[in-house]
């Protein structure tokens, strides 16, 4: 279990990364009171998680899996392309994204904050599909 986790340094720093996005959107959480800048908030969890879900791509090997599906020419990655983390991650994104460009066009705190919640919705959702897929993909 400790390799699902720490294998490699990507799977390691993968690991660190999603730790660190959901101790952000904790603290978000508990201190939503006092938030007063829900785009700033917004657009750091959209960068952030973006990296994130970069490197979470790389770790699960789904580059691999797509030049798989188009040619042949190496070993799929951990996921096939059409299969449950794949297509969650991609409606995933599309909240996520969605909500982004929502938070851009919108100019009251309350919708901000709600864009922001899309989008940690979007990111919760990917992250434990991911998850509980990667466990029992072992």
């Amino acid at each position: 279990m400790t390799k699902l986790y720490f294998g490699d340094i990507t799977t390691m720093v993968t690991t660190l990364m999603i730790f660190a996005l959901v101790v952000f959107i904790g603290y978000t959480i508990v201190d939503r009171g006092s938030v007063q800048h829900w785009g700033m908030r917004g657009l750091l969890l959209l960068a952030f998680g973006l990296v994130v879900c970069c490197f979470a791509a790389a770790r699960d090997g789904l580059d691999k899996t797509i030049q798989f599906s188009i040619d042949g020419s190496c070993a799929a990655g951990l996921f096939p392309l059409i299969s449950i983390p794949t297509v969650v991650g991609c409606i995933g994104a599309l909240v996520i994204i969605a909500s982004a460009i929502a938070l851009l066009f919108v100019n009251s705190q309350q919708a901000k904050e709600l864009c922001f919640w899309f989008m940690t919705s979007g990111i919760a959702v990917k992250i434990v599909v991911v998850e509980i897929a990667r466990v029992i993909a072992l």
